[in-house]
């Protein structure tokens, strides 16, 4: 749902639309939006001549900001309140016929990071929450309760953050005198660990905050299973668009595209050979698409993403093998009866 680059007031921008519409062009039939967010890619999905929209999201503040304009689409834009990882239950209630293509947009939108009481921005003060779907354990809870292994490696993993101990550790002592209630807090402790930044460099506490959000909202199990659960839902040559915006996800996103369409590099010579599964989608585009000139013009918040897109074949649906797709150990879980992190 958005990129990982912040910027205040950054406008609401569907990333990398232009060439998405033109890859799965013709629009036909009946499209879902996995991550509805702002709307862009909706209404750009209507605009091209999708004759219904099926939008998901598992924040009802989408909806909320939705109110005003949705109507003007009628019956050809349903709203969905779920998780894109469900997209194919809510297919099967709404669409039975199949979906014509699915579009999914990861990550954090614009909108979220305008909204400090969120507490998805480092640049903005406000509680450090993090929570997509507004509910369930916050930043603020794993942050305060995890164990100093847990936070290093979800730093580490997560984010890419190579000083993840030394941060883990400054965390862990600086909570011993108060809770981290705010993400200018957690920021604060961040900066400390970590030498200034050179220009043009981000700045010190983006991976740390990209990562306690992907562990907050489970966004790597949230993305196999959607992927998969797209799979199900598409029928034979419908289009399945993918937007990343870091290299953990797009790695998984090509990954899963690969071993989906038969394309996956071959295993070691002297395991046991197993039969080849038929391909479920065909690649259209054979290299991650990213922004041209001319967006990175008018959307600074373009320059990281990627764009994959892959049609359905007729084979049936199966299941990608989590480990050939390097994807990362859930290293975040809760305690459901009483949904805190454990």
């Amino acid at each position: 749902m958005g990129a990982e680059m912040q910027t205040p007031d950054a406008p609401h921008i569907p990333v990398l639309l232009r060439p998405l519409l033109q890859a799965v062009a013709p629009v036909l039939g009946t499209w879902l939006d996995g991550t509805f967010g702002a709307g862009g890619y909706s209404k750009g999905l209507l605009a091209a001549g999708a004759a219904r929209v099926i939008g998901i999201d598992r924040d009802p503040l989408a909806f909320e900001m939705a109110a005003p304009w949705r109507g003007d689409y009628g019956d050809r834009l349903v709203l969905v309140e779920n998780t894109f990882s469900n997209l194919d239950a809510v297919a099967e209630d709404i669409a039975p016929e199949g979906l014509d293509g699915v579009v999914l947009d990861l990550g954090v939108s614009s909108m979220q990071l305008d909204q400090a009481e969120r507490g998805f921005s480092f640049l903005r003060d406000g509680p450090l929450d993090m929570r997509m779907s507004q509910s369930g354990p916050s930043a603020a809870d794993l942050v305060n309760e995890a164990d100093e292994g847990t936070l290093a490696d979800i730093l580490y993993h997560y984010g890419e953050e190579r000083a993840s101990r030394r941060i883990a550790r400054a965390i862990v002592e600086a909570r011993k005198t108060a809770p981290y209630e705010s993400t200018k807090q957690l920021v604060a402790t961040v900066e400390r660990c970590l030498p200034r930044p050179k220009p043009g460099q981000s700045h010190p506490a983006t991976r740390s905050f990209q990562a306690l959000r992907i562990a907050v909202n489970d966004e790597f199990g949230q993305l196999i299973e959607g992927l998969e659960a797209a799979e199900r839902a598409l029928k034979p040559g419908g289009k399945l668009a993918v937007v990343t915006f870091h290299s953990l996800e797009d790695r998984v996103v090509k990954r899963f595209f690969q071993a989906r369409s038969g394309r996956a590099p071959g295993g070691s010579r002297y395991a046991p050979e197993t039969a080849a599964e038929a391909a479920a989608f065909d690649l259209v585009t054979r290299k991650g698409v990213g922004p041209d000139e001319i967006e990175l013009a008018e959307n600074p918040r373009a320059r990281s993403a990627i764009l994959r897109i892959g049609a359905r074949t007729e084979s049936p649906a199966g299941r990608a093998d989590r480990h050939s797709l390097g994807l990362p150990a859930p290293l975040f879980e809760t305690d459901r009866s009483r949904g805190r992190p454990r």
